[in-house]
């Protein structure tokens, strides 16, 4: 892993505020009805991708997770303005405006979706990790989800292939506290998620999710494990979203007071306490990056709304279409 130099805090600094901003932004152009349907938001979870992308080698590894996932793929590299056009269902969209909030994808920078089915890309990550393996790509999946989905059957039939098969692959659930709105401690008779791996002995561990730097220095661990033909491993990220499950949760499952008390250690706050007590950076420096941020901000929303919605006809130039299909023969 390279060196966490004042240049990567300075990065930290901008990249999750602006991803932070980004979210913002979404929830307020929710309100207004110009991003439709459902909206999961990672305000306060920043720290886990910042820490993630920096131990990754972003020409080669990928990344696969839930449906909150708006700024994972800003971060992989794609276009913030093409994922704010695809929430605003328009055809400049990483997806021509078809797949919306839960389904950001891009081959071309290896980020390979979000998923509205719960757990339903636990096996996935899995399977491209696999084809990674049959390959020799010499290529790392982070396979990332929520501590609700951690409950699902799914997860134990995936570990135990990932470790028979010694795959190349990171599970990392992202443990928020409370799922969609039902606490950890109410789910099961333990709190400590990441212990599940010790049933399929993966090297498994609990991280600091707020702090980037100790997110790195985990995944760093984990990625050269299993590029190194050392298997599969499971971090449990110890993170917490500051908003709600999605746009229409009341979050009546928890006190305003717990979420003012999280935001003492909010991951963007640490690293910008840092950059000025090691004097990485002024006040004034740190303004001008505030205000680089609002303004790209800005753009994207501009994009955004100045960009057309899909024509009609894209609805039937998506449905799979196969002429002289070698199965079907057709009487005379």
């Amino acid at each position: 892993m390279q060196k966490i130099t004042k240049e990567v805090y300075l990065k930290w600094y901008e990249d999750m505020l602006f991803w932070r901003k980004f979210e913002d932004k979404l929830a307020a152009v929710y309100i207004q009805q110009k991003v439709r349907g459902f909206l999961h938001l990672y305000n306060g979870q920043e720290a886990v991708l910042a820490g993630a992308l920096h131990a990754m080698d972003l020409t080669k590894d990928k990344m696969i997770t839930a449906y909150r996932n708006h700024v994972q793929p800003i971060g992989m590299g794609v276009d913030p303005k093409r994922v704010m056009a695809e929430l605003y269902g328009k055809v400049t969209g990483t997806s021509h405006g078809m797949g919306g909030s839960m389904h950001i994808f891009s081959k071309e920078h290896r980020f390979y979706g979000g998923h509205g089915i719960v757990g339903g890309q636990i096996p996935l990550g899995a399977g491209i990790a696999f084809g990674d393996k049959y390959h020799d790509k010499d290529a790392v999946t982070l396979c990332c989800f929520g501590d609700g989905a951690a409950r699902q059957g799914s997860l134990h039939e995936t570990f135990n292939l990932a470790m028979l098969w010694n795959l190349p692959v990171v599970f990392v659930c992202e443990n928020n506290g409370y799922a969609m709105g039902t606490s950890v401690e109410r789910t099961a008779n333990h709190d400590e998620i990441w212990k599940l791996g010790r049933g399929y002995e993966m090297p498994s561990g609990p991280v600091d999710g707020m702090n980037p730097v100790k997110v790195a220095e985990a995944f760093d661990e984990a990625i050269q494990r299993a590029r190194k033909g050392g298997g599969p491993t499971f971090l449990e990220l110890k993170t917490y979203r500051y908003r709600g499950h999605s746009m229409s949760d009341a979050q009546h499952y928890r006190t305003k007071a717990e979420v003012e008390e999280y935001k003492k250690i909010d991951p963007i706050t640490q690293v910008k306490d840092i950059i000025l007590e090691k004097k990485y950076a002024i006040e004034e420096a740190i303004k001008e990056i505030d205000k680089r941020v609002k303004a790209k901000v800005a753009e994207c929303e501009k994009f955004a709304e100045e960009s057309p919605f899909p024509e009609v006809q894209q609805l039937y130039d998506v449905v799979y279409e196969q002429e002289d299909y070698p199965f079907i023969k057709h009487k005379l």
